[in-house]
């Protein structure tokens, strides 16, 4: 495509987005409803169905399940499918600037009022499953979940359903009767329940006390009847649903309470979909303030599923909300998060959901600017509904209230409107890196780019006092730079000279402000590789600039792929099949038709084949203080035999205990697996005696190995 061709397809993709009328036929691959691994270029508008909009009263549930007033936030409210049909298909949305929905979990849901301290609750949220292959009735019919894709991609809005395989809903050992037992359901076929499960269904270890990461796994969330997932019925089960809802036509999936179920059980659920139909699948560990944790971080790295960013989130509310912190500690957060997650851009951020109190707390400029920041930082953002209409409300249920109105006159739904749009447009809001530029306690200046695109923003979160800006340097070319909000938050205009140094100007009093520019990109710069995680001959989408539109030659490590193993090849999108490669971690890169090469896109996985779940079991293992049990094997899943590389550590306090451990392993299916334990301290590593131990993995389900520790 010509230079002039580009500029003026960038300016009418632009224009079509402030106007709400873009649609999948006008989209660019990378930026389209039908590029399902990356949504660097969207923004995931989170929508409680039940609090959104009644569409269909005639669904509504009754009696004493539903409160038409949605007075009692833990009854019904009425919100349904056809409810959010009704605001994609009036503009509400689009308008807004938003191409994903992020919605309650759609399964079909227990019908029980359940009454806790004299008062009743139901299964409004979403998350007290009984069958994961039905619809939740209250919501819907699988019409109408079919209905509400089709709107959707029509307006070229992606899809995004909460999934929460962790358990299915309250119940009670000893009391049979309570709710509906936790009854799990095959599309309308009993299954089990809590009481008398002598099919193992469920773990039976007691409430977690949340003290260690093991205690949250194998033991029951709160009350919730908590699923086995070393249990090839529960295995079978949840992948085979999850592959339903993928042929409905879902574009995304958010795995709830990741935390509390095994990790290797997750990576080959994450193969299942990548292997299937790859979709961008993010999960929930919560965070606290100043909560950083390495688990989370291994996890967003090693499962192939990425995370809420709650890092992202609790700073942002300490430093725009609650003033407890300053951009200097917003900066860092910046920084630390970048080094931390492989993939950043691929942690979805937010400022607030429905499991913490909304931002808002009255003052409407320091919610505008957080969502400003949101729109404008690395990551996926993710907007809670009503933001946009400066809802407040505390924690569970407060934050859940029915959406108090759809003005399209706020100042918060027209920040979104103005911003949203930029990741689309911008390469550089999509796939940029981070680099503040001039900062202080209350002003931080930060610039995105991505090759030749640049746009930098600044935000003065101090409401009463404006900063003079002397000494700012950027990439922006020469010009005179207009303000995207249109002074909507009291930003105004900047110029830069030839070196990209800016003229002193003044910034407001809490002001925001964002200039960009978006430039043709010669030279390929790879923004996004998706899925990250998968065997060999599925196809994965690199998205960037500057491919061209000639065949060149894609690279995992050293391995070339051209030719037909290319299936499409556009300046702004590549479509390849991994190659034969030997099974472990790759750096991926691009070269155009000319041999000139992109960036490194680093940490993608190659599995060994299809994945199964493997429960180790290792007796006899004691050890030191400081010491902790490993297993390392002979395919790359085990860490090809690097100590370093090794699962774990074991646990050992609540299926065994000690010196009993054990650990839930995704192993390549029907392969023959050598494998060891070990015991490491520090940099000390200690193997078990005798010969290498062989396995050989079931082709589908799950497995369990028991054996004790070789002297």
């Amino acid at each position: 495509m010509k230079k002039w061709s580009r500029i003026s397809a960038a300016i009418a993709l632009a224009l079509s987005l402030s106007a709400g009328l873009f649609t999948p036929a006008h989209a660019a691959p990378d930026t389209s409803v039908s590029n399902k691994q990356n949504f660097s270029t969207d923004v995931i508008y989170q929508i409680f169905t039940d609090r959104f909009s009644d569409g269909n009263a005639a669904n509504n549930p009754t009696g004493s399940a539903f409160d038409g007033t949605c007075t009692n936030l833990r009854l019904y409210c009425g919100g349904d499918w056809q409810g959010i049909i009704n605001k994609i298909n009036d503009g509400y949305l689009t308008g807004m600037g938003i191409t994903a929905i992020w919605i309650s979990q759609p399964v079909e849901n227990i019908y029980s009022v359940i009454n806790y301290s004299g008062v009743n609750n139901t299964a409004y949220h979403g998350y007290w499953a009984r069958d994961f292959k039905k619809t939740n009735p209250a919501y819907g019919t699988l019409t109408d979940f079919q209905n509400l894709i089709s709107a959707a991609h029509a307006k070229n809005i992606k899809v995004v359903i909460d999934f929460a395989p962790n358990h299915t809903s309250p119940a009670s050992s000893d009391a049979p009767s309570f709710a509906e037992n936790g009854k799990l359901y095959n599309n309308g076929t009993l299954l089990g329940g809590y009481t008398n499960d002598t099919q193992n269904l469920f773990h039976h270890n007691g409430g977690t006390d949340f003290s260690s990461t093991e205690n949250g796994i194998y033991k029951n969330l709160y009350d919730l009847a908590d699923l086995n997932h070393n249990n090839s019925t529960v295995d079978k089960y949840l992948k085979d649903a999850v592959k339903m809802w993928l042929d409905l036509g879902i574009d995304g999936i958010r795995v709830d309470a990741v935390k509390h179920m095994p990790f290797g059980w997750q990576k080959s659920f994450m193969a299942t979909i990548n292997n299937y139909k790859p979709v961008f699948t993010f999960g929930e560990w919560f965070l606290g303030a100043n909560e950083v944790s390495a688990e989370n971080h291994k996890f967003a790295n090693e499962i192939g599923m990425s995370l809420l960013d709650f890092r992202f989130a609790q700073k942002t509310r300490q430093v725009f909300r609650d003033g407890t912190d300053n951009m200097y500690g917003l900066n860092a957060m910046l920084n630390g998060t970048a080094v931390d997650y492989a993939q950043v851009d691929d942690q979805v951020t937010f400022i607030d959901n429905h499991d913490m109190e909304r931002f808002h707390t009255g003052i409407n400029r320091k919610l505008e600017q957080a969502l400003a920041f949101t729109l404008t930082s690395r990551g996926v953002p993710a907007i809670y509904y009503g933001t946009e209409q400066y809802m407040a409300g505390g924690n569970d249920p407060a934050n859940r209230a029915r959406i108090s109105s759809f003005s399209t006159s706020t100042t918060a739904y027209n920040v979104v409107k103005k911003l949203a749009p930029l990741r689309k447009s911008n390469p550089a809001i999509a796939y940029g890196s981070t680099q503040e530029r001039w900062i202080n306690n209350d002003v931080i200046i930060y610039e995105r780019k991505f090759g030749s695109s640049t746009a930098v923003v600044a935000i003065n979160r101090n409401l009463s006092t404006s900063a003079s800006i002397s000494g700012l340097n950027t990439s922006l070319p020469a010009g005179t730079y207009t303000d995207v909000l249109g002074g909507t938050l009291g930003g105004s205009s900047i110029t830069a000279g030839s070196n990209g140094a800016v003229n002193t100007f003044t910034l407001g009093a809490g002001a925001v402000a964002v200039w960009e520019k978006t430039n043709a990109q010669t030279t390929p710069v790879i923004g996004h590789v998706g899925p990250m995680m998968a065997k060999a001959g599925t196809t994965v989408t690199i998205d960037g600039r500057g491919f061209g539109t000639t065949k060149g030659t894609v690279y995992f490590g050293t391995t070339a792929v051209t030719g037909t193993n290319i299936t499409a090849w556009e300046d702004s999108q590549i479509k390849v099949n991994i190659p034969a490669v030997t099974p472990g971690k790759y750096n991926v890169k691009v070269a155009n038709a000319g041999g000139t090469q992109s960036n490194i896109y680093d940490n993608f996985e190659v599995l060994t084949g299809e994945q199964v779940t493997v429960r180790f079991i290792v007796n006899g293992a004691t050890t030191s203080l400081g010491q902790n049990v490993y297993l390392a094997g002979s395919v790359s899943e085990l860490g090809n035999w690097d100590p370093a590389k090794a699962i774990g550590p074991m646990y050992n306090q609540v299926i065994t205990q000690y010196p009993t451990w054990y650990y839930d392993v995704s192993v390549p299916a029907g392969a023959t697996i050598n494998y060891k334990f070990l015991k490491k301290s520090g940099s000390t590593t200690t193997w078990e005696g005798g010969s290498n131990r062989t396995f050989t993995a079931p082709a589908s389900g799950t497995a369990t190995v028991n054996v004790n520790w070789q002297p």
